[in-house]
């Protein structure tokens, strides 16, 4: 694993993994602007997330795109990359690296439950594993979003007379939500508007967000209807797909690093923080 460093480049071949500057060759986990920056030389990624790129970039954001499968192979000198389905958003992927039968998994931004909005979650077995760590800490324990989707249509019915505005991240999470609401036979008109909509008379204001757990924040926000609906992975998930990957290595980014290292440790793996510099842990997620 030595051949990839904290920063997530493979300086062998010049590749970076999600660089918060550009850089001759990006591979780019999915299309969230903490990960997907404009400027690059050469991007790699999933078609899906060019196509999203280029809608918030514009067409030149990159010099060149290469789109990749799912499960498709590329090579760079004696590296082999094969992009999986991470379940974050659409088109969003982990990364496996592969050289010299070492396999090496970013996970990028991920989530393992079902969601009909973008390719669901693959667990890859691997040698080393660099995790995400958004809600990594025990007091993150997700509950069904089918239950939260109920209490915001509950909510509804109770309160007619008033406008339900639902805080949601505008890539990912608020597709999530409307395909909640319809799974659960909503049929009434919902409208997308931006922060403006707290002008609307009566609101109701809602956050659909992982963060919605810690009922301080929600109150300190003015949420009065806390929705715990996360694209990310819990503590119990994470720790699951640490324990299914069969890494014996663990690299821990992004969020809570240091309780998922400690964990690990206490398992007997070789685990350590990497604290990525240019990640931001949205209020949204």
């Amino acid at each position: 694993m030595d051949f990839i460093n904290h920063q997530l480049f493979i300086k062998d071949i010049n590749v970076h993994i999600d660089p918060i500057l550009p850089k001759k060759t990006a591979i780019i986990t999915h299309s969230h602007a903490d990960h997907a920056r404009f400027g690059h030389d050469h991007v790699i990624a999933t078609r899906q997330t060019i196509d999203i790129m280029k809608i918030r970039y514009g067409d030149k954001c990159a010099k060149k795109f290469t789109p990749l499968r799912y499960g498709q192979k590329y090579s760079i000198k004696n590296y082999d990359f094969t992009l999986h389905p991470a379940g974050h958003i659409l088109g969003s992927a982990q990364v496996l690296i592969e050289k010299n039968n070492h396999r090496l998994v970013i996970t990028g931004d991920y989530k393992v439950g079902k969601d009909e909005t973008c390719k669901n979650f693959k667990l890859v077995k691997c040698d080393t594993l660099i995790t995400e760590a958004t809600f990594g800490l025990p007091i993150f324990q997700h509950p069904d979003p089918k239950d939260e989707i109920q209490k915001l249509i509950r909510s509804v019915k109770i309160n007619k007379n008033n406008c339900h505005i639902v805080g949601a991240y505008a890539l990912g999470k608020a597709q999530r939500v409307m395909n909640l609401l319809r799974q659960q036979k909503y049929n009434e008109t919902i409208s997308l508007k931006d922060r403006w909509s707290r002008r609307f008379p009566n609101p109701i204001i809602c956050m659909a967000s992982g963060w919605m757990t810690v009922k301080q924040r929600a109150k300190q926000q003015g949420i009065e209807l806390p929705l715990v609906i996360s694209d990310h992975s819990d503590w119990n998930e994470l720790l699951d797909t640490i324990k299914k990957s069969k890494a014996k290595n663990i690299l821990i980014t992004h969020g809570q690093e240091d309780a998922l290292v400690y964990y690990c440790k206490k398992q007997n793996l070789v685990s350590k923080p990497l604290s990525i510099q240019g990640r931001s842990d949205e209020e949204i997620e």
